[in-house]
């Protein structure tokens, strides 16, 4: 299938080098963000300042104030996007753990306690911009500021408050006068004069919610992020500039991150994009009288529509894939983690730390705690340890000695130890004493055969999280570790451990290297 558009109209393409000296007048049309009068096409790089302390920290690499004046001396304008959500792929959305702890905050509702701190950064992060001139009414390079991001996706599970939410957040946001347009991303009933935006790998679809609206791509996703224990994602550079090559030929006019295409001129110019959005079969076009080829999959830019400058099936592009694999002593690769036995004999040095509570301050408490709440984030590691008797005719026993340990956790990752030992060699042992969840499920459920003795029984459950959730309705209410039920299962009988005294330690675990990785 073959599209082609035509632009005859004037237009005037951002050249980022730009004296930015005096004050600017930033609105906007249908057609883009309107500078001084002129409308403009632009492209940006994104950066983020997520917070961790109650108190405000702009030292050093930090330095907002610093890195936007430093736009401002390079000739680039700014687009800030002060969330204060960042998402951004970032330990629990980029908000501070603290914020978790006010009583009575939901985040990202219509809750006052949240409202109240979300404005106060907010207020803070555009005062500071104003006091040093930095908005583009002042003189200074911000052309545009976004608030909230990318609630749109997740804001029906809030119910007729996240309505009430969007509307004081747009309120509050353009009542802070800045001067510039404010944008919210994935937020189709986003309200006037608010503009909304489009994130994701393709944008040429999109369409504003109101024909007085620019046509913005605030998220260019040219790669995608790596996900514990899943699979490493490639987006082909041909791929990326289709994409963006698309999204221009129908309209757009703002893209973040990369562009296709600069031209400019006077009245009577001709640019013309001529597109092949099918995925397997080449085509051949007829445009102004002459035949062109379009490879599948790919745009050709003609800037004067007759000449193809560019198409973007025909990049000349190298791209390197990453592979973690073991390395043994005899230098073959592994798929398989090296004996401990065999760790000594590697050019990594290894630290073998205790299993279980080995320190003063460990705590005892009657169930099972979660584990956010218990370590406020000081460490992803959480011992979880109980002590049990076996007389050996207990019900949910086999034979005398052996039963099924079953754990259920809000993850990410569980390590089962039976008296300070998994059993099996190690390669075995990571693959069946241990569980742990996904980007798309963070639980985890351990099912393990184990064996006990005659007397005194340790079982310690090391939970371990991988960062904290950053994304999806309710992230801060989901939770962490182990919450049970934890289980003895027999053929006879079952042993609920849930709501029995354990022993809690919060511990820094040191990485124990049991081979080399080579890439």
């Amino acid at each position: 299938m073959v599209r082609t558009a035509t632009w005859r109209k004037p237009f005037l393409f951002l050249v980022l080098l730009l004296p930015l000296c005096s004050a600017a007048d930033v609105t906007y049309d249908h057609r883009a963000l309107v500078i001084d009068g002129a409308r403009r096409v632009l492209i940006s790089g994104s950066i983020h300042y997520p917070r961790s302390t109650p108190e405000y920290d702009f030292e050093g690499r930090k330095d907002l104030v610093r890195f936007v004046k430093t736009v401002a001396e390079a000739g680039l304008y700014a687009h800030l996007r002060i969330g204060p959500y960042v998402c951004a792929e970032w330990n629990y959305g980029g908000f501070p753990l603290w914020l978790h702890f006010i009583p009575g905050i939901k985040f990202r509702t219509d809750n006052e306690p949240f409202k109240s701190e979300m404005q106060r950064f907010t207020a803070k992060i555009v005062d500071m911009m104003k006091q040093e001139k930095l908005y583009a009414s002042q003189g200074g390079p911000i052309i545009l500021s976004q608030i909230e991001n990318e609630y749109g996706n997740i804001d029906s599970a809030y119910g007729s408050a996240a309505k009430s939410y969007i509307n004081w957040a747009a309120s509050m946001a353009t009542s802070l006068d800045t001067g510039v347009p404010w944008v919210m991303c994935q937020q189709s009933d986003a309200p006037d004069p608010i503009i909304n935006t489009c994130n994701g790998f393709y944008c040429d679809s999109f369409t504003p919610n109101s024909d007085k609206k620019p046509k913005i791509w605030t998220e260019d996703w040219s790669g995608w992020f790596l996900s514990f224990g899943g699979r490493v994602p490639y987006r082909p550079v041909e791929d990326l500039a289709f994409a963006v090559a698309r999204f221009f030929q129908r309209g757009g006019t703002f893209q973040n991150y990369y562009m296709a295409h600069v031209y400019k001129g006077g009245s009577g110019v001709c640019a013309a994009f001529l597109a092949n959005i099918g995925t397997q079969s080449d085509a051949t076009v007829t445009f102004n009288g002459k035949s062109y080829h379009l490879p599948a999959w790919s745009v050709s830019i003609l800037p004067d529509c007759r000449n193809v400058v560019f198409n973007t099936a025909q990049i000349s592009s190298q791209a390197t894939h990453l592979e973690m694999r073991y390395l043994t002593s005899n230098g073959q690769h592994s798929d398989q983690p090296i004996d401990s036995s065999k760790a000594s004999q590697s050019d990594w040095s290894f630290a073998i730390e205790p299993v279980g509570i080995s320190k003063s301050d460990a705590f005892t408490k009657s169930g099972l705690l979660e584990q956010i709440n218990t370590t406020a984030d000081v460490s992803d590691y959480l011992w979880y340890s109980i002590s049990i008797v076996i007389k050996g005719d207990e019900q949910f026993l086999f034979n005398g000695t052996q039963s099924n340990l079953h754990v259920e956790s809000l993850g990410h990752v569980v390590h089962a130890f039976v008296n300070g030992k998994l059993s099996g060699d190690i390669c075995q042992c990571i693959l069946k004493c241990s569980g742990m969840g996904n980007s798309g499920n963070a639980k985890v459920a351990l099912e393990k055969p184990i064996t006990l003795v005659q007397g005194k029984n340790t079982i310690d459950l090391l939970s371990v999280t991988v960062g904290l959730q950053n994304y999806g309705a309710f992230f801060d209410l989901w939770g962490a570790g182990i919450t049970g039920p934890v289980k003895l299962k027999g053929q006879d009988g079952t042993k609920d451990l849930s709501l029995d005294e354990w022993t809690y330690q919060i511990i820094v675990i040191c990485k124990v290297y049991l081979g080399h990785l080579q890439s």
